[in-house]
């Protein structure tokens, strides 16, 4: 029996390998995608050509041709792409003492290649072969592979230095890495996928507790006359790392522990990459900095006590932004956006909106002091709007002060709120309402990612009660449910990505005696790109008995999307098809609801700012088509 030691390596050696690893994807991404211009640009023949880009660019000593009995188009371009001997084809001048020893090279060359691809057994034969004049090369290198039988995994064995190996806290780490492991027992045994499963191990240790986790030993031995390969893998975690103080760099216009409220680096907590990226995020975010770079002090710093340094770069203080857009919804927006870190006299932070569109018009401002240590925050704020509620003009009035708080995934916030409509016209629901109310707000987002997310999901809560001051004072509650859920399904494609379903539901009502008023603006419409799609934007609503449309007590809204990945001539693409149903209704009494369904289609393209859907939806209750169209995504 014959064993072959694939890998024995150092960490420093396994770092190099994964940087040549990661140089050779590139290589190969840039290879795929000259070849696609290449199918979109010229003929057949030209894209399937791989000397087509080499045209004018002095004479070729030789050409190269591969044939493999097995997996022909994988082992070809594997083998094509990736010998040494490529490197020489534009050497007119070689000698043939040179030829000739490249072609024992060659020999050696491809062997290695094959054994990254799971084969340890192949039989090779290059031959020369002399071509007619005027070819594009003189000459061809000719291999011939029969690749033999593909190697697989036979066992893999996964361990751990101490004190982690022993250490109770960091069980579920430990299996964690043992349950996701890739490679598993049966498997092919492909160089790449090995490379790509015990990084993936360290990294799932280097994003917590132990961010200077390595690699201490590795090794692959291959039974070449079984073709079965024994996997086994050493981490050595290193210490345990927990956050210490936190170091500002850049920060000279505001008040440095306001800053690190902010952050909120849970001191003296087990070291988690999750935190860090949060807090970044949120200094981000915050309005208050163009940059921000958190890193954790691993080579200066106590393990139990780490440094971390935020590296900052602060905004302007004030700053103007003008936008324009368009929505099927709403057709052309205008919006200007005002903000102010430090405004007179509380030096809190200020942010103001303007909002013109041919169904809303709005103006609100909102400040907002730095955090306390626990990471609650005042806010307070206002808000004039003019709006179509159904077929009412509404001119309303909204001022709030409360605090607020983000942690993680968590969004919460209470507040005494006060709120006035008037609506317009000669109607049965014309007139004007007022409220005061004390509310809560609870939003949890775990969605994989926060600007184009395939899988996660989110829950938010509102409650809130309070009296009616005008034109009666009487009790009322009002509580908002939603949710959001993406399922992914079925296998990935070559880019990794699945079918999936998206599930939403959003559910509220206003509780109180049927003859009390309650504001417009604490009411309920739906319809639109982004609840019942096939209808216009808020067109569903309650009626009176002449039909005006306004805005209800109720409302329910659910929705179901199965989207696929759009595959093109073979290859995965960042483009999407969806086809879905949404249904919901709006109503002052149970005994008058009307449900509204829409069902229809669409494409989805990922781009790098979010989501773009552009829907055509059937609305049944009007039997009507609409178009939809929507740029990122929102919860």
């Amino acid at each position: 029996m014959t064993e072959t030691s694939l890998s024995d390596l150092t960490p420093q050696t396994e770092s190099k390998l994964w940087q040549r690893g990661r140089l050779a994807m590139a290589a190969l991404v840039a290879a795929v995608f000259l070849q696609g211009c290449g199918i979109l640009g010229g003929s057949k023949e030209s894209a399937q050509d791989p000397d087509a880009v080499e045209v004018n660019e002095g004479p070729i000593a030789f050409d190269v041709e591969v044939h493999s009995d097995r997996d022909s188009s994988r082992i070809a371009d594997s083998l094509e792409n990736y010998l040494e001997i490529q490197r020489y084809r534009r050497f007119p001048d070689l000698r043939e003492n040179e030829f000739n020893r490249l072609l024992v090279e060659a020999d050696k060359n491809a062997r290695d290649l094959l054994a990254a691809l799971g084969y340890f057994n192949p039989e090779l034969t290059l031959t020369v072969r002399t071509n007619e004049i005027g070819s594009k090369a003189p000459r061809t290198i000719v291999v011939d592979v029969t690749t033999g039988p593909l190697t697989t995994v036979k066992s893999h064995d996964i361990g751990f230095s101490e004190p982690m190996a022993s250490y109770p806290d960091a069980q579920r780490q430990r299996q964690r890495i043992v349950r996701g492991w890739s490679l598993q027992d049966g498997e092919p045994f492909v160089s790449s996928d090995w490379n790509s499963a015990k990084n993936a191990g360290l990294r799932e240790l280097q994003k917590y507790r132990y961010p200077t986790a390595q690699i201490a030993k590795s090794q692959a031995l291959v039974d070449a006359d079984t073709n079965q390969a024994d996997l086994s893998v050493h981490y050595d975690p290193g210490p345990e790392y927990r956050f210490g103080e936190v170091e500002l760099i850049g920060v000279k216009r505001y008040d440095p522990q306001g800053i690190k409220n902010i952050a909120r680096i849970p001191s003296g907590a087990v070291y988690s990459e999750e935190e860090l990226l949060d807090a970044q995020q949120r200094l981000a975010s915050s309005g208050y900095f163009d940059s921000a770079f958190l890193l954790l002090d691993t080579e200066n710093s106590d393990p139990e006590a780490a440094k971390v340094v935020a590296q900052l770069r602060e905004a302007q203080f004030q700053k103007v932004v003008f936008g324009l857009g368009f929505s099927t919804d709403a057709g052309p927006r205008l919006s200007i956006d005002h903000s102010h870190n430090r405004i007179w006299p509380l030096d809190w932070r200020s942010v103001t909106n303007l909002k013109l569109d041919s169904k809303e018009q709005e103006l609100t401002s909102t400040i907002t002091a730095m955090p306390k240590e626990d990471g609650w925050a005042w806010f307070t704020g206002g808000s004039l709007k003019r709006e179509d509620t159904g077929d009412v003009k509404t001119n309303s009035l909204g001022l709030r002060l409360g605090q607020t708080k983000s942690v993680g995934h968590i969004d919460r916030s209470y507040y005494l709120k006060y709120d006035f409509s008037k609506a317009l016209g000669d109607s049965d629901v014309s007139g004007s309402a007022s409220s005061l109310m004390a509310g809560y707000e609870w939003t949890g987002s775990y969605f994989n990612n926060k600007i184009n997310p395939t899988s996660g999901y989110g829950l938010s809560a509102e409650l809130g009660a309070g009296f009616t001051l005008t034109p009666s004072r009487e009790p009322f509650v009002r509580t908002r449910l939603r949710a959001m859920q993406f399922i992914p399904f079925g296998q990935r494609n070559n880019v990794g990505r699945r079918n999936r379903i998206l599930v939403r539901g959003d559910v509220g009502a206003v509780f109180a005696d049927n003859n009390v008023r309650v504001p417009a603006s604490l009411l309920f419409l739906t319809g639109g790109d982004t609840t019942i799609r096939g209808y216009s934007f808020d067109s569903i609503g309650a009626r009176t008995d002449d039909g005006t449309l306004y805005a209800g007590r109720y409302m329910a809204v659910a929705s179901a999307e199965w989207l696929r990945p759009v595959t093109l001539f073979g290859n995965a693409t960042d483009w999407g098809h969806a086809v879905f149903v949404d249904t919901g209704a709006v109503t002052d009494e149970a005994k008058n609801v009307r449900i509204y369904t829409g069902v229809g289609t669409g494409l989805r393209w990922s781009s790098p700012v979010g989501p773009m859907q552009v829907d055509v939806a059937y609305g049944v209750k009007t039997q009507q088509l609409r178009l939809h169209m929507r740029l990122g995504f929102t919860f």
